[in-house]
């Protein structure tokens, strides 16, 4: 079980697919004895199946039948995250493109006046901020065509002065966040991730094959 704020997931593996009904009963129950509810119209559920695993089985897996009361959708959300039941990300940035254009339209008929330098701090505070959020947890999901189609809106805002070209592109923006987070895990002793980062061993300090800006 994973929660944040007021979104909980559950998560359950095929092998224990039998287990559903009483792992949502148990928590209808907790939100009963702590004056809550479980809403049921903004719950669902979400199948997720590797197709690469899947081909090397003879038979396809049968779907669980559905939980009553709680609508299947192929699709997840989570914190405006779009991924769907087969791990692809494509929906997620086809919405980043769709609403990159729209904000850069109205910059071009809605910022009259306004010299280079506040278009160009716009189209970052807007459009950059919206590309990369959480880009660290769901840029490894992006094939090849989904980042094409995210460098495609920095390509069109620099045509239009509004992302200068010397500025980095979006796999350089997600490595400069990625290390920013993990400089962060790696020196604060109270970060939530510090737990996670591996202790340093003798064998991992003889490797020395490629240039590495820390020593785990």
């Amino acid at each position: 079980m994973c929660k944040y704020a007021d979104d909980t997931y559950i998560i359950i593996p095929a092998s224990n697919e039998m287990t559903r009904h009483a792992e949502l009963t148990n928590v209808q129950k907790w939100a009963e004895q702590n004056n809550l509810k479980l809403n049921y119209s903004k719950s669902t559920e979400v199948i997720f199946t590797d197709n690469r695993r899947r081909q090397h089985h003879t038979a396809a897996a049968v779907e669980p039948t559905p939980i009553p009361g709680i609508a299947r959708s192929n699709f997840l959300k989570m914190l405006g995250i779009y991924i769907e039941n087969n791990f692809s990300i494509a929906q997620h940035v086809q919405r980043l493109v769709a609403a990159s254009a729209q904000s850069v339209y109205a910059m071009r008929v809605r910022t009259c006046g306004l010299d280079d330098d506040a278009l160009l701090y716009i189209f970052r505070a807007t459009v950059v901020a919206r590309l990369t959020y959480t880009a660290s947890t769901w840029r490894g999901l992006t094939k090849v065509p989904d980042r094409k189609r995210i460098d495609s809106v920095l390509d069109r805002a620099r045509r239009h002065g509004y992302y200068s070209p010397d500025q980095p592109t979006f796999d350089e923006l997600c490595n400069a966040a990625d290390d920013e987070l993990f400089g962060k895990a790696m020196r604060l002793l109270n970060h939530v991730l510090h737990t996670l980062i591996p202790s340093q061993t003798s064998a991992s300090q003889k490797y020395n094959l490629r240039h590495r800006s820390h020593s785990l």
